[in-house]
């Protein structure tokens, strides 16, 4: 069975970060269907599938601290008939609360306290040979609290000492009549203790010269019998060489109506591996079965793991949000490989854009990397995802924005006073190919031969170098020799070039799929805020942060020269957005001062072969419409109008531009508002105009709001005055379509036709915008032109 990484639902729920997730199973191992979650907002929210949906139905509320931690099993309630969760969680607080639900109702049943100290992990199961639930609790005290319920509080019964570190991890497992606890912890050592029903006959006594292990019991005393119970360290498992974040036991399963408990486990660890550990079948001695990790890059190591439920793939989540994948193919083989993940920006993403033709997305992020996502067509497979196929930029400040310079190239800014131009190199453009199934006719450079086989980040440096095939070879051939004196100890070319058929790993993303950096622009005194490129790809227009008008200047450059061409000045205040004209003919800004400005490509001649462009039109304090900032622009496809959108909830609609004519005096048009005010009750912090018109010929204009949601119009100019129905609504995203946060770009598909579907007779129907937030996510929404 193939496996495929595709999102299948987004749950919106949380108003903080998301900590912990655990799907609540059943002691039939029938699938689950309610899950827990604990986040940054101080409660946790129970999930249910209804449906074949996920919808949160019960919210848990009383922490004060932010949850780190929880566990939850079934419980039989009072009346002995039905299953109700019973759920543990600590939190930054100090406490581990319990928690029950009947209906739709959430119960805190009790509070555990722990001083000054915290709870790092929790876990429940059931006393062997009982329905009495025992909890483990491990914190930075170094210690294991183990506690039993009675009566429906739970009594604490043992501390379990040994780590010497603070306690990551603790996991229960049963195996036959016995039960097994696995703890991790921060002194790179994993503990596995052994609980058991203890004998109550007389014991055989040892000889002098048996070894026997220390016993720590408790006592259960019921109403009708008295039970005694023992905990013993089964072993301690040394392998890793740094924190161990997290132990998990591999799931039961079901064969033949028989549920196998199968004695495996797996640890995630700072040293950037993963362990699977299991007993010697001949001495019981556990030992190290495989071990998996990533090699270099700038991660930090693995925070969590997981197994699948038949055991055949292990996953790990690392520091930068990525999940790690290897898969087993044989039962019996101990080799795994690495497998594709979905992966995505572990930071608000502030910028998005469409390749010319459509076919990929690039994005720049908060999480100070610029990301590439394409569509992966697999063979005699009909489905289509998307993928991260490379990660461009890594870089060492927070990216800001992005402007594609043709197919092939693109210029970024970020909070530095830089632009900075890549270009693909040679083993992007094969893999690409490769992986999306196209062919591409126009390669980055004419002289294939010419082209970089791909980048690498020398030590301390920001930008990245690009690396030919000479580079490559000499490296090989001077393998030897790499550590022969003290100023070649440690390698400089990291990239090895590789054909791929599939979406590269992380250890290949953060590695191999770097783009060369090709230009630095410098001229602006402040962090990079927007940055566009015309549509014949020969100017670029770049903007910085600004407090005065000499910062605020707007700075075209050359794509050709790369040399500045003009600085206009205008805005008094940061320039939020710019947008050329879809003929080249104007480049409209956006600004902090709540006003707009217009300027006019003048006629080339011979004594100025550059563009040149002239202020046109604007708005000042006696003119202007918006009366709060003014945070995004864009342009009708036919450059008769344009729109923008502001933080007081307003769109409006200016024009028009090409019947605009210029006093000779001033040489300033009169650009008035052309349509009403649309209010859409929500600051509006993203604009994107589609190049396609509905069936009735009216625009298609898509709004991001500062709440997350995406309101689709469509606008026709009105000659009636008041233009009263010039804005239609027509579609607004649902709570688990939309943004849990701001909406920072959105960007219409160039090209009609849904990616992967131009080959269908109705394809010019489908329309395909892309998305992007605070929330880390990327979205792409296919839109039916025929219901516009």
């Amino acid at each position: 069975m193939e496996h495929k990484g595709v999102v299948i639902s987004t749950l919106n729920g949380h108003i903080g970060r998301v900590n912990c997730i655990q799907w609540i199973t059943k002691k039939d191992n029938s699938p689950a269907t309610e899950l827990i979650s604990g986040g940054s907002d101080n409660q946790l929210i129970l999930w249910e599938i209804q449906k074949n949906q996920l919808i949160k139905i019960t919210h848990f509320k009383g922490h004060e601290g932010a949850i780190c931690a929880i566990s939850a099993i079934y419980q039989k309630n009072a009346s002995g008939i039905e299953l109700n969760p019973l759920v543990v969680s600590a939190a930054s607080d100090s406490t581990v609360r319990v928690w029950s639900k009947e209906g739709s109702e959430a119960k805190c049943l009790q509070t555990l306290q722990f001083g000054s100290g915290f709870i790092l992990d929790v876990c429940l199961s059931f006393l062997p040979y009982s329905t009495v639930p025992v909890l483990a609790c491990g914190g930075d005290d170094c210690k294991i609290h183990l506690y039993v319920q009675q009566n429906d509080q739970f009594h604490k019964m043992l501390l379990l000492s040994g780590h010497e570190d603070w306690i990551r991890g603790v996991e229960w497992a049963a195996f036959g009549k016995d039960l097994f606890l696995a703890s991790c912890s921060q002194d790179c050592l994993i503990r596995v203790w052994k609980l058991y029903v203890k004998s109550t006959s007389l014991e055989i006594q040892d000889d002098d010269g048996d070894i026997k292990l220390k016993e720590n019991t408790f006592t259960l005393k019921n109403e009708n019998a008295e039970a005694a119970y023992a905990v013993t360290l089964e072993t301690v498992l040394a392998g890793h060489e740094n924190w161990v974040n997290a132990v998990h036991w591999q799931p039961s399963f079901c064969t033949d109506g028989v549920i196998q408990q199968p004695m495996r486990l797996l640890s995630a660890s700072m040293d950037k591996t993963m362990i699977l550990w299991a007993p010697d079948e001949e001495s019981g001695v556990w030992l190290e079965q495989v071990r998996v990790g990533e090699v270099g890059g700038n991660t930090l190591g693995f925070y969590d793991c997981q197994f699948s439920p038949d055991g055949s793939m292990i996953l790990a989540h690392a520091f930068h949000g990525a999940l790690h994948l290897w898969k087993q193919y044989a039962v019996e083989s101990k080799e795994w490989t690495p497998g594709v993940v979905i992966s995505g920006h572990f930071n608000s993403v502030q910028d998005l854009r469409w390749d010319p033709e459509g076919e990929f997305i690039m994005t720049v992020s908060a999480d100070q990397t610029t990301r590439l996502f394409a569509p992966w067509r697999k063979k005699d497979d009909s489905q289509i995802t998307w993928h991260e196929i490379a990660r461009p930029q890594i870089h060492g400040f927070d990216m800001k924005c992005l402007a594609m310079i043709g197919r092939f190239q693109f210029v970024s800014g970020a909070d530095e006073k830089v632009l900075r131009v890549f270009s693909a190199p040679k083993n992007f453009v094969e893999n690409f190919c490769n992986i999306t199934g196209n062919t591409v006719k126009k390669l980055p450079s004419s002289h294939d031969s010419d082209l970089p086989e791909g980048a690498t980040v020398p030590a301390l440096g920001l930008s990245n170098k690009a690396v030919f095939q000479g580079d490559i070879t000499s490296q090989s051939a001077d393998e030897e020799e790499r550590f022969v004196g003290v100023g070649r100890q440690y390698q400089d070319i990291c990239f090895q070039p590789f054909k791929l058929i599939e979406p590269p790993t992380e250890d290949h993303l953060l590695q191999n799929t770097l783009w060369p950096e090709v230009q630095k622009l410098y001229g602006h005194g402040y962090e990079i805020f927007c940055v566009a490129c015309n549509n014949s790809n020969t100017v670029i227009a770049s903007a910085c942060k600004a407090t005065k008008k000499e910062h605020a200047a707007i700075i075209l450059w050359s794509t050709t020269s790369w040399k500045q061409l003009q600085s206009l000045l205008f805005h008094n205040l940061t320039v939020t957005q710019m947008a050329f004209s879809p003929d080249d003919k104007f480049l409209l800004a956006v600004s902090r001062d709540r006003n707009w400005s217009l300027w006019k490509r003048q006629e080339e001649n011979s004594q100025q072969p550059e563009p040149a462009f002239s202020l046109c039109a604007f708005t000042d304090k006696n003119t202007a419409v918006h009366s709060r900032i003014i945070w995004s622009c864009d342009w009708s496809p036919d450059s008769r109008y344009f729109f923008t959108g502001s933080r007081d909830k307003k769109v409006v609609v200016w024009g028009e531009c090409d019947s605009a004519s210029a006093t000779e005096e001033s040489r300033i048009c009169e650009i008035s508002p052309c349509s009403s005010v649309l209010d859409v009750g929500d600051a509006v912090t993203a604009i994107s105009v589609s190049s396609v018109l509905t069936l009735a010929r009216r625009y298609i204009l898509a709004l991001g709001l500062e709440c997350g949601k995406i309101c689709l119009y469509t606008w026709e100019k009105s000659y009636q005055k008041p233009a009263s129905s010039d804005w239609s609504k027509c579609i607004e995203t649902n709570h688990s379509q939309c943004h849990t946060l701001t909406v920072k770009k959105l960007c219409w598909r160039n090209s009609p036709g849904r990616a992967g579907h131009d080959d269908d007779p109705d394809s010019s129907e489908w329309l395909q915008l892309a998305s992007c937030g605070e929330d880390n996510c990327v979205k792409i929404f296919n839109v039916n032109r025929c219901i516009l």
